[in-house]
């Protein structure tokens, strides 16, 4: 294999439908094969190869890849000794952090971690658990949950369990109960030391994570463009707050101008209205693929 090439671990599982995704929008196409672990991409300096969100750390700073995509939780969990090239906030659900919650029964008497003493907890997050409730000075039971772990503690097989969520409708369809949150966690792009001190690599683990995070902005973001009258712009540009200055060009008609700027989706639906009082023609919303 030629030093150009830069192998990329996606994470399987919950992240590998959202990350495929984002790295379409971003310019690259992720193509999954059912019966392997390699899917194809589009670009010759790239290799890809799927590994569990829970491993990525483990096999990023063994070289096995020299990037990979993974969540803050298993960099620590795993206490994984690589670079953290920077946070991709997105996960399967929306862009925001997932929280790691402690939970019991919701008919249980616990109301705070402290009232745990001498109980067992289920989770996946053993490491982080037992440190956590070794700094609050709380003796606990640690056990390792292979999954379903919301119905170990309905079963009576623990206490409380410590388990990831987004928006909580799993934990209260179980009947369970939030008393406190651990830990928040988003996606990270990580990469091997090695391949990280490696000029090629580099540059190109850095042009990847500028193409990502401009994908994550323009998820958020759309372009306006419009023709508004001249002696409104002074008006219209009160109204608008750009990533930029607007983007303004005269009109064949001099008492018109062409107006186009980049804005934030969730004020389109107040701010349009008001542009068409202020005598905007023509106007038109696009959705974005990067900001960078």
């Amino acid at each position: 294999m030629s030093g150009n090439n830069l192998r990329l671990g996606v994470p399987k599982g919950s992240l590998q439908e959202a990350t495929t995704k984002l790295f379409a929008k971003a310019g690259w196409n992720i193509r999954l094969h059912h019966r392997n672990y390699f899917p194809d991409i589009d670009d010759p300096e790239l290799t890809c190869s799927l590994a569990r969100a829970q491993e990525m750390g483990m096999y990023v700073e063994r070289g096995t890849f020299d990037v990979g995509l993974t969540g803050k939780d298993w960099v620590m969990e795993n206490s994984s000794d690589v670079v953290v090239v920077d946070d991709l906030m997105y996960s399967k659900v929306s862009n925001r952090p997932a929280r790691w919650v402690l939970c019991v029964n919701g008919s249980s008497p616990f109301k705070r971690p402290e009232d745990l003493e001498g109980c067992k907890i289920a989770t996946e997050l053993v490491g982080f658990t037992k440190s956590y409730f070794e700094s609050i000075g709380v003796n606990v039971e640690v056990m390792f949950s292979w999954g379903t772990t919301e119905a170990k503690v309905v079963e009576g097989l623990c206490d409380a369990i410590v388990e990831i969520t987004e928006t909580g409708t799993t934990i209260k369809a179980n009947g369970l109960r939030i008393i406190a949150e651990l830990m928040q966690t988003n996606t990270q792009l990580i990469a091997n030391k090695d391949a990280w001190n490696d000029p090629w690599k580099r540059k190109k683990i850095e042009e990847i994570n500028m193409l990502l995070q401009g994908a994550l902005r323009a998820e958020k973001m759309v372009g306006l463009k419009m023709n508004l009258p001249k002696d409104k712009m002074a008006d219209a540009q009160d109204l608008l707050p750009a990533v930029t200055s607007p983007t303004v060009a005269e009109l064949q008609d001099g008492s018109w101008l062409s107006v186009e700027i980049v804005i934030e989706e969730a004020v389109v639906r107040d701010i349009i209205p008001q542009l068409k009082d202020l005598g905007a023609e023509g106007i038109i919303e696009y959705p974005l693929n990067k900001v960078v």
